[in-house]
């Protein structure tokens, strides 16, 4: 049985009239006839009821035209979906982020992108840098903010926006009282860190700017970046972390701007045999609003 067997039987069960049919279909009446009567032959039954001056649906073909009209109904309903999961309005996105993009404009961002795509599952993984490269190598994300210089061939990225370094200091730190602080000051101080391997990039990038400050940082205790703050708070030693984690509040910790102004980009990266519509949407609500503490930039 084909749909278009179907779709000449569904024009004579509702019109009840073979030549209307035809006319509707678009077709000469005697081939809408052959062809009716060859399905009649497949199922073996009568469809329509001839003996009398006009057409009238048997209890067979009553019952068929029910099922016929719930086949058009489902096909129309997958072409629809179909099309939907083609332009990224349907599907699943895995994604990851840093945790400090937890407060510096991630919910605002997934927000907007599920306004745009209310029926795309979003599953979040909070991941340092180098897991979230190693995870979209491996097909375990399909997207991941990076908060590092990114050299990856099998990756393909965009750069969401650039931040600056801030240090993290205990709040009665003699330097606290400077808006702004040469790294050279910093050279005898104890410092915490988040270990190279959660982010080689971005800790190779802080290691550089201390060197060219003269010297080199006495790590002396190591945590993800979040935790360095209550370490910073605990009197530890002082941090160098992006400017947003500025917005996680712990007592006791001063945050000022360094000399120079030195930065670290945030980007999105993806795969970039990932070809999934899904990730080109996401990927373009942050090309349109990109990322912003307390709101989605417009």
């Amino acid at each position: 049985m084909e749909l278009r067997h179907l779709r000449y039987f569904v024009a004579v069960a509702e019109e009840l009239h073979f030549g209307r049919a035809a006319e509707k279909m678009k077709i000469a009446q005697p081939p809408l006839s052959r062809q009716i009567q060859a399905l009649e032959g497949e199922l073996e039954v009568a469809l329509f009821d001839r003996s009398r001056r006009k057409v009238e649906l048997t209890v067979a073909g009553a019952t068929l035209l029910e099922h016929a009209r719930r086949v058009f109904e489902a096909v129309e309903l997958a072409k629809r979906e179909t099309g939907r999961a083609g332009r990224g309005e349907r599907g699943r996105i895995a994604i990851g982020y840093p945790s400090s993009l937890a407060y510096s404009g991630l919910p605002e961002l997934l927000r907007t992108f599920r306004a745009r795509f209310p029926d795309v599952e979003v599953a979040l993984s909070e991941l340092g840098p180098q897991a979230q490269i190693d995870a979209l190598r491996a097909g375990r994300l399909d997207v991941g903010f990076v908060r590092a210089p990114l050299e990856e061939p099998g990756l393909a990225s965009l750069l969401v926006r650039r931040e600056p370094l801030v240090v993290a200091l205990p709040a009665e730190h003699p330097a606290a009282v400077r808006a702004r602080i040469p790294l050279s000051v910093l050279a005898e101080e104890p410092f915490v860190s988040f270990p190279r391997s959660r982010a080689p990039a971005l800790f190779d990038q802080l290691m550089r700017l201390c060197h060219d400050a003269g010297f080199t940082p006495r790590i002396v205790q190591e945590a993800p970046q979040l935790d360095l703050v209550s370490l910073v708070s605990a009197g530890f030693g002082v941090a160098i972390v992006p400017s947003s984690v500025r917005h996680v509040r712990r007592a006791g910790v001063a945050y000022r701007w360094i000399v120079g102004r030195p930065k670290t980009d945030l980007r999105v990266a993806w795969k970039k045999e990932n070809v999934s519509p899904v990730v080109r949407g996401l990927v373009e609500v942050v090309r349109r609003f990109g990322v912003q503490r307390g709101r989605v930039a417009r």
